[in-house]
């Protein structure tokens, strides 16, 4: 697992393109080494152009960590992670305003929904050096130049799904909830490590990744990244 290679990684800039407090807590808690570079992306894809949650998730994930790649040129691994929660073919994201948040958290009631954060893994540009020679204008002596070019980042993508059931919210319930403010900010309007996650009958999948973040299947990844040689370390 990730964890033996934790000290290894000490070196590596490491840059998460969120600003998501839960995400932050999540990696630091398993001892990975990162700097945050919010991204600017604006997060209003067309729903109606994604089959699925999974789908819009992944996208956004992806314009999310190469816009922070663009920013930060010489990271060697950019994380850029989008969460959204899916109930009966509607994408649900942060809710504007207390009234969406009441009704999503109605809509969500007595059912089963899933959410879905989508990961993608930015290895940024490699340096190669290319050397180049010619004759100097009017002596006729050869000269020696170096170059350096940018090659493609590589760009690793996946999407963890976990299945979550509510109980059967009222509306007192749901009311107290919005009112505490804690639904803003968070996909689904509702946050499993808070007060809701009272609210939680069942769950099926990994529990971190209602957070926003599979912390699983992050480090998998990453080890299998680690152990091509693609991500080298010392």
């Amino acid at each position: 697992m990730l964890v033996q290679y934790l000290p290894r990684l000490l070196n590596k800039k490491i840059v998460l393109a969120s600003a998501s407090p839960r995400r932050q807590e999540l990696l630091r808690n398993i001892g990975l080494k990162f700097e945050v570079e919010v991204s600017s992306f604006d997060e209003k894809l067309p729903h109606d152009q994604f089959k699925s949650g999974a789908e819009y998730a992944m996208e956004t994930a992806r314009h999310k960590a190469l816009e922070v790649s663009e920013k930060v040129p010489y990271a060697d691994l950019v994380i850029g992670a989008d969460t959204v929660v899916e109930h009966a073919g509607r994408i649900l994201e942060k809710p504007s305003d207390a009234s969406e948040a009441e009704e999503v958290l109605k809509s969500l009631s007595g059912a089963m929904h899933q959410v879905h954060t989508g990961v993608v893994l930015v290895l940024q540009r490699q340096l190669t050096s290319v050397n180049s020679s010619g004759l100097s204008a009017g002596e006729g002596s050869r000269v020696s130049s170096t170059s350096v070019q940018l090659q493609e980042p590589l760009v690793i993508s996946f999407v963890t799904t976990t299945s979550v059931t509510f109980d059967d919210l009222d509306e007192a319930t749901v009311a107290a909830y919005v009112a505490s403010g804690e639904p803003f900010g968070k996909a689904g309007s509702y946050g499993i490590q808070g007060a809701a996650g009272s609210f939680v009958k069942g769950i099926s999948g990994c529990y971190f990744n209602v957070m926003g973040f599979p912390l699983h299947d992050f480090s998998v990844e990453l080890v299998k990244l680690i152990r091509s040689g693609i991500l080298t370390i010392q």
